[in-house]
């Protein structure tokens, strides 16, 4: 089967459209290339029950806060003749000028697949990534610039199942959120904002299952948030890394999950994640292998290290399972 790869992005202003249903400020955006939102936007929600993201075929909801204050977001695929997309982006609230300002980065008009769809990079990559990038041209990493709203979904995933790390999240932004204003699906939250989070009692970390480390974490980012919140303008690399790692509690794990969604970063790879190495092992060799493994078989796509990363998890594979899953813990009564 032939390959056809990516139209190259060609940056294109959001165009305004006249005030859309409740008053809602609108505009749309425009790509040469496809582009699926379900796919793209998948890698911010935390879990099906995520109050900050509700993403659907073809649409999505956001809520967030910005600095002009809270915001809801809708991204809704306009019908294009192919290979071309359009994406119509509705705001409302006192944050919706930000919110739609967002909305290239957010939709990865600045990711650039070109280097990765080269004819003779794209013939050094295993069959499994060619075929899976052939079926996901629409396939963008997305730039939130939004450090806060990743870094504490991503501390309270340290060393606890997903299904707690969900629960943690659900919890705390439906109680201590701020209401998505506008036409928003009902139950949708923004996240608290920093002074809100430093305000959680001890006893609802407990019942939300945070531990005493995790939330001591949080509350230290919280505290910091001003000057965390300016790495959103930090270019990716060393020096970003550096940066967030300087908060204790955030290793290297951690900063990759995050620039994996503020910075849309193409090389991030999150060594120390429970199951990623193994997996990635076992998809690419057939064999588990550890973190340092793991960076051995990636090396030779340096600079698109999540990009293979993520082609191998849309591919559909799943590696055979040995023994018995990390137990979920209650931390309630602790």
């Amino acid at each position: 089967m032939s390959f056809t790869a990516a139209v190259p992005v060609v940056p294109a202003a959001l165009r305004p459209l006249p005030s859309g249903p409740s008053g809602a400020a609108a505009a749309y955006w425009e790509s040469p290339a496809p582009y699926c939102l379900q796919t793209s936007l998948r890698i911010l929600v935390r879990g099906k029950q995520d109050p900050t993201i509700r993403l659907g075929d073809g649409v999505a909801w956001l809520a967030f806060l910005t600095p002009e204050g809270p915001a809801t977001l809708n991204l809704r695929e306009e019908p294009v003749p192919a290979p071309g997309a359009r994406i119509q982006a509705r705001a409302w609230g006192p944050g919706a000028r930000c919110a739609l300002a967002s909305v290239p980065d957010l939709l990865g008009e600045k990711d650039d697949w070109s280097g990765f769809d080269d004819e003779d990079f794209r013939a050094g990559l295993p069959r499994m990534v060619r075929e899976t990038r052939r079926r996901n041209l629409s396939l963008r990493l997305p730039s939130t610039g939004r450090i806060m709203d990743s870094l504490i979904p991503v501390v309270l995933e340290q060393k606890v199942t997903v299904l707690e790390a969900y629960y943690a999240w659900r919890y705390l932004v439906t109680r201590y959120g701020t209401d998505a204003p506008g036409p928003a699906p009902a139950g949708m939250k923004a996240a608290p904002a920093p002074q809100t989070w430093r305000r959680i009692p001890s006893w609802d970390w407990h019942k939300a299952r945070v531990d005493h480390s995790r939330s001591t974490t949080i509350l230290r980012a919280c505290s910091l948030a001003s000057g965390l919140e300016r790495l959103a303008g930090v270019p990716l690399g060393e020096n970003l890394t550096s940066k967030l790692c300087s908060v204790p509690g955030i290793g290297a794990w951690s900063a990759a999950e995050i620039t994996q969604r503020t910075h849309g970063a193409p090389d991030s790879v999150s060594v120390g994640d429970y199951h990623l190495a193994a997996y990635v092992g076992a998809a690419l060799t057939g064999r588990r292998t550890d973190d340092a493994g793991m960076l051995k078989l990636l090396e030779p796509w340096r600079g698109h290290r999540q990009r293979v990363v993520r082609m191998i998890m849309l591919s559909g594979y799943r590696k055979p399972v040995y023994g018995p899953k990390l137990a979920p813990m209650d931390h309630r009564r602790r």
